[in-house]
């Protein structure tokens, strides 16, 4: 086993700090409906592909990295989600945390702050916390887009009313900061596998 030692370092009995001094084990990984999932803390290496997703008839395929149970990321959460012409990847929100997308292939429709912005493969946007947004799927083809979001236990959400999120089909039916009113109508997601376009 290695020891880790910082010149002059008093101990710490903050977590994060204790673990860039200590050797980290690697997470076993098991099977669950639909697809593999860390079982534990730990370092892990899971091909997209493989892992754990889910379907939703309304917001497309996604694969969630967040960790699980007492393995849950503390800091950032990972989404890869895969959307068919049309199809939003969430409902038009604004959040406290602050997030970022980088479209991994296809093409994708951005509305943000009820402006339209047109992406493609290799775009990056990033929002800022209370940036309402939400992106769709466009052209011929399935998009992907790599989801990175900050982890707050307290997140506060908004899902506003926008003229062009409405005309999307990607609005709530009312202002409300509840998802379950605004996600309420839509079928919940399924496991299932991403089925990655690329």
């Amino acid at each position: 086993m290695f020891a880790y030692a910082r010149v002059g370092a008093e101990p710490s009995p903050n977590r994060a700090e204790e673990a860039m001094w200590s050797v980290i084990e690697e997470a076993r990984l098991r099977r669950e409906e639909g697809g593999l999932v860390p079982d534990g803390p730990g370092w892990f290496l899971l091909n997209v592909a493989d892992a754990r997703g889910s379907e939703s008839e309304s917001f497309g395929a996604s694969v969630r990295f967040m960790g699980e149970g007492d393995a849950r990321f503390p800091e950032f959460a990972i989404n890869v989600r895969v959307l068919q012409p049309g199809q939003p990847n969430s409902l038009y929100h604004r959040e406290s945390n602050q997030e970022a997308f980088l479209v991994l292939s296809g093409e994708c429709l951005l509305i943000v702050e009820g402006e339209e912005r047109a992406l493609r493969k290799g775009d990056f946007v990033h929002f800022p916390p209370g940036a309402a947004h939400v992106a769709l799927g466009a052209g011929e083809r399935p998009s992907s887009i790599l989801m990175v979001g900050t982890v707050d236990p307290d997140e506060e959400i908004l899902y506003p009313r926008d003229e062009a999120a409405v005309r999307h089909g990607a609005a709530a039916s009312e202002e409300t900061p509840d998802p379950a009113v605004a996600y309420a109508g839509h079928p919940k997601p399924v496991p299932g596998s991403i089925g990655l376009p690329w």
